[in-house]
C-alpha cells in the first residue's frame, strides 16, 4: 500500500500545484478588495484592517448595478437564442442521416475552429450597417452567433442518443417535429443543456473584446468594461477593481454551485455520447 501511495506521489503533488495555480488569484483579488490603497503590504498578506469602503463606493458609483443589469440581460438572452435555435438546428440532423448532414456537421466544426477576433472587421462593418452598434442586442446576436456552433455540436450527440421510437410514437399521438421537440425531446437534453448554460454562460459573462467595440456608450457597459475603467489613464484603482471584480464574479460561483451536478453529468455524457 505504502509503495502505491510513493507512487502516485507526483500526481498528488501536481494536482495541489494545480489547485495553488489556479486559488491564487482569487485569493489575492479577495484580499486586495478588502485593502486601502494606502496599504504598502505585500499582495500575499492579509488586510491588517478590513476596509469595505471598495464595496461602498462600487456600488454608490451606480456603475454596478446598470452593468449587472447590462450582463444578465445580453448572457439571459443569449443562452436563450442558442438552447432554442441550437437544439431547433441540432434535431434533424441528429434524426435524418444522410451525407448533406454529416457536411453541415462538418463545416459546424470548422466555424468553431475560426477564432472569433479574426473577423471583428467584417462583424463590425455588419454591424454598423444595421445600426447595432452602442445596443445590446447587436452583441446579443453576435454572441449568440459565436456560441452556436458548440452548442448544435453537443445537442445532436445527445439527442442521437434517444431512441427514434420516441419521436414515431409522438407523431402516432398527433404532435408535430415542433412539438416532439420542445415536449418529448427537450425535456431530456437537462443535463447538456446545463452544460451549455454553465459553459457559454460564462463565456459571455466574461466577453470583453468584442463589447468594447459594440458598446461604446457608458450606459450600455456590461461588467467587464465597467472594470476596464478601474485602469483608466488617470489612475489605477486596484483595490477598487478587485472589489468589483468580486462583486461580478459572485453570482457565477452560485450559479455553479446549484448547477455543478447537472454540469458534470453533462460533461461526462457529452464525453461518452459524442
Amino acid at each position: 500500500m505504502k509503495k502505491k501511495y510513493a507512487k502516485d506521489l507526483w500526481k498528488y503533488l501536481l494536482g495541489l500545484v494545480i489547485i495553488i495555480f489556479h486559488v491564487l488569484p482569487i485569493y489575492v483579488l479577495i484580499v486586495m478588495a478588502f485593502k486601502s490603497m494606502s496599504d504598502s503590504s505585500s499582495l500575499l498578506s492579509l488586510p491588517e484592517k478590513m476596509y469595505t469602503e471598495n464595496f461602498i463606493k462600487v456600488f454608490q458609483a451606480g456603475n454596478i448595478p446598470v452593468a449587472l443589469k447590462n450582463t444578465v440581460i445580453v448572457t439571459v438572452c443569449v443562452l436563450l437564442l442558442e438552447i432554442v435555435v441550437g437544439g431547433l438546428a441540432a434535431y434533424p440532423l441528429s434524426r435524418n442521416k444522410s451525407k448533406w448532414n454529416g457536411l453541415v456537421k462538418g463545416i459546424i466544426m470548422g466555424i468553431m475552429m475560426i477564432p472569433s477576433l479574426s473577423i471583428l472587421v467584417g462583424v463590425y462593418s455588419l454591424l454598423v450597417s444595421i445600426k447595432g452598434i452602442s445596443t445590446l442586442w447587436g452583441l446579443i446576436l453576435v454572441s449568440a452567433a459565436f456560441g452556436l456552433p458548440m452548442t448544435i455540436y453537443l445537442f445532436s450527440n445527445f439527442i442521437a442518443a434517444i431512441p427514434p421510437s420516441l419521436d414515431e410514437a409522438s407523431a402516432i399521438d398527433g404532435c408535430s417535429v415542433t412539438q416532439t421537440f420542445f415536449h418529448i425531446i427537450l425535456p431530456q437534453l437537462k443535463p447538456v443543456t446545463v452544460t451549455i448554460v454553465i459553459l457559454n454562460g460564462v463565456s459571455i459573462w466574461n466577453e470583453y473584446a468584442y463589447s468594447l467595440y459594440i458598446l461604446q456608450k457608458p450606459k450600455m457597459y456590461t461588467l467587464t468594461l465597467m472594470i476596464s475603467q478601474y485602469f483608466s489613464t488617470g489612475g489605477k484603482d486596484l483595490n477598487g477593481a478587485a472589489a468589483a471584480a468580486c462583486v461580478a464574479i459572485f453570482p457565477l460561483i452560485i450559479a455553479y454551485i446549484f448547477l455543478q451536478k447537472y454540469f458534470i453529468q453533462g460533461t461526462i455524457d457529452s464525453a461518452i455520447k459524442g
